[in-house]
């Protein structure tokens, strides 16, 4: 029986500036990173190093050419915050493309976009 999501497989063109986006944009920590050479290397990021998801950032190149067969487009998550105007705010002041706030029936949610044009939401909601 499946318990808990552990880590999503994110598939980037350019590691370093996805490393770079979610570090400094978007405030995530660095929780491992593995480089066994040839091209596989992988960085596992996280809000938080208690968080119990992580997203790992995977070379999508590197990839496709080890496992044609794997879809390696971007999933749709959702995030969470507690502060959903004040990360809307800290997000257009770093330049980050970010999307119209809209009231839905379960909460105030908005859209941002990474360096490399994948979109993510984020819903405001607490602990």
């Amino acid at each position: 029986m499946i318990h808990k999501l552990g880590q999503i497989m994110l598939y980037v063109n350019d590691q370093d500036e996805a490393v770079k986006f979610w570090k400094e944009k978007v405030g995530f920590h660095v929780i491992t990173e593995e480089d066994i050479g040839g091209g596989m290397r992988w960085i596992e990021i996280a809000p938080s190093n208690e968080s119990e998801t992580s997203i790992v950032l995977h070379n999508k190149e590197f990839v496709a050419k080890m496992s044609p067969e794997l879809n390696l487009g971007t999933p749709s998550l959702m995030f969470f915050t507690e502060d959903l105007e004040g990360l809307y705010a800290n997000l257009t002041e770093k330049n980050v493309t970010v999307g119209e706030m809209v009231n839905m029936p379960s909460g105030k949610v908005f859209n941002f976009a990474d360096g490399e044009g994948n979109y993510f939401a984020v819903m405001e909601k607490g602990r």
